[in-house]
């Protein structure tokens, strides 16, 4: 009995070790599922306008720019599921993505990309040198790195926002359209639909973000739910409008232009709406 019952024992583990090492040999020469198998694969690149980091922090469970796009192409039935990452980076130009070695970090070796849409131009006004000669060379630098990493992807050159003055922006996009016209790729105007929103209310858009040392004592009761940061350095910083009936007679008080959530959501409206006719013209595939 004792014997049987050890062939039995050394039978039954000596079968359930081989089939485990059978699996394992199966799991190890059999290709893992990319996540990015079965989904549109999208990239937002550009600067803080297309990150969002301070709507981030003060409102963390978002949604956020690639959450409106994703959310609303999902709403259409008739599209294939996305997968939309939001590689955008604060205080970001075209030539500090390239020189960083950021792109090769986080953008080269993405798989599986379908569409890139490119926003840039704010930052490289004010950082870059002889600007307008150099923004357009530097973006077609990084045109031909994005078309040999990504050789199936659409790339899409996008203008900026109403940040800056109107005499700035059209200098900036001027050149935007060159880019894309000398590139032969797509140009996605952002501005024209932005500004439209804007005469609803011209700060309706954009976060205020206020030095705590330049609020008047008064206030500091009334605004400590809204301090960001660590002293000295503590900012007020508001989504909307709650604080424009105290502090909105301050100068400055509306001198910070990014986006708060509406504004992303205006712009995640819009380059949803942009690629769902694209992805129907391309007959809904990858």
């Amino acid at each position: 009995m004792m014997i049987s019952f050890m062939n039995t024992w050394f039978t039954t583990t000596t079968r359930s070790r081989l089939a485990f090492l059978a699996m394992a040999c199966l799991t190890a020469v059999l290709p893992a599922h990319a996540e990015h198998e079965g989904k549109l694969q999208i990239l937002l690149v550009g600067d803080s306008s297309t990150e969002g980091s301070m709507p981030r922090l003060m409102r963390p469970q978002g949604p956020h720019l690639e959450d409106v796009v994703r959310i609303l192409l999902a709403a259409e039935k008739d599209l294939p599921p996305t997968n939309v990452i939001n590689l955008g980076l604060s205080g970001e130009y075209v030539r500090r993505l390239l020189d960083t070695g950021r792109y090769d970090r986080e953008i080269a070796k993405k798989p599986g990309v379908d569409y890139i849409f490119i926003r840039y131009g704010l930052n490289d006004y004010a950082r870059r040198e002889n600007f307008t000669e150099n923004y357009p060379k530097d973006y077609s630098e990084l045109i031909a790195r994005l078309r040999k990493d990504h050789p199936a992807a659409t790339l899409i050159v996008m203008t900026v926002i109403p940040y800056m003055d109107a005499e700035k922006s059209a200098q900036i996009n001027a050149l935007n359209r060159q880019v894309a016209r000398d590139e032969k790729l797509p140009l996605f105007d952002i501005y024209p639909r932005y500004a439209q929103e804007l005469r609803k209310g011209e700060n309706m858009l954009n976060y205020r973000r206020y030095a705590l040392s330049k609020v008047p004592e008064q206030y500091h009761e009334l605004v400590k739910s809204f301090v960001f940061g660590k002293a000295p350095k503590q900012d007020v910083m508001v989504m909307d409008n709650q604080l424009d009936a105290q502090l909105g007679k301050l100068p400055g008080w509306f001198g910070d232009r990014h986006p708060n959530l509406a504004g992303y959501h205006v712009i995640g409206d819009e380059t949803a709406r942009y690629l769902a006719k694209m992805i129907r013209e391309k007959g809904g595939k990858k």
